[in-house]
């Protein structure tokens, strides 16, 4: 089996395995209405524009941050759990590919959340979006999601070595929350939390997205440029952290509950 089968195949099983679960439903149909409800209010007298920014791209960002790192988290729970974690890990192919379907997968049903965060926020509170350029909006949107996707990724690989791993996943959404900037600006933070909040690629995809609203074409590639850095940065440091993996397994000889 070629490697894009193998994760086409990973990721068509993932989808139907997450669409099952109960709490991905919630997460995917009644926590983007909530949460836009909350931002709704916390920026009802807001300026239209910070409406917008965070209102309606904030809910929505704030639940596809959600469903993508309870998915990708949990997976390595429930595997492990089920006794199949080193099962995987040892398979004939490539536990990078298979992981990387699995995410692939929790990635395109949370986009769903997103839009109906989205949706929900212009129907309800009747905010005309207007958007300074769709293209750029569209680049943002694309490269949002992937660095979703890789900062997932590391975050898997991370868990992957750990026993506590329900512990962690349960600490992942409203950090990330707050220091990436979704619901208000990183700015607002202290600055030691601030400056942390640069190094990930989500706070670079908030930012990128905000600016594709307004006319602030120099300040789009400027942002451009850190979103790229920090997420081929991740890339790398994942690269890393599964090679560390791979010769902790080997001394270890498991990644189960035993």
């Amino acid at each position: 089996m070629n490697s894009k089968s193998v994760v086409i195949t990973s990721m068509i099983l993932q989808m139907k395995q997450t669409f099952a679960r109960n709490m991905f439903k919630y997460c995917m149909f009644i926590a983007p209405i909530l949460s836009t409800i909350i931002l709704g209010e916390m920026y009802r007298y807001a300026p239209q524009e910070n409406f917008i920014a965070f209102v309606v791209l904030g809910s929505g960002l704030w639940n596809l941050w959600g469903a993508i790192a309870f998915s990708s988290a949990g997976d390595i729970n429930r595997e492990r759990y089920s006794n199949t974690l080193s099962m995987i890990f040892s398979a004939p192919v490539d536990f990078r590919l298979i992981w990387l379907g699995k995410i692939f997968g929790n990635t395109i049903l949370s986009i769903c959340s997103f839009f109906i965060s989205v949706i929900f926020a212009m129907v309800l509170y009747r905010i005309p979006v207007q958007v300074y350029s769709w293209g750029l909006l569209t680049l943002a949107f694309a490269l949002t999601i992937v660095s979703f996707i890789v900062i997932s990724i590391f975050i898997a690989y991370l868990l992957t070595l750990s026993r506590r791993t329900t512990l962690f996943m349960n600490c992942l959404e409203f950090p990330f929350i707050l220091i990436c900037g979704f619901a208000f600006p990183v700015e607002l933070l202290p600055n030691p939390i601030m400056y942390l909040s640069f190094i990930f690629p989500p706070t670079w995809a908030v930012k990128l997205l905000r600016s594709s609203i307004v006319a602030d074409a120099p300040d789009y590639m400027h942002i451009l440029v850190w979103l790229l850095a920090t997420t081929i940065g991740f890339i790398l440091l994942s690269s890393l952290l599964y090679k560390t993996i791979f010769r902790q397994v080997k001394i270890a000889g498991t990644l189960d509950m035993a």
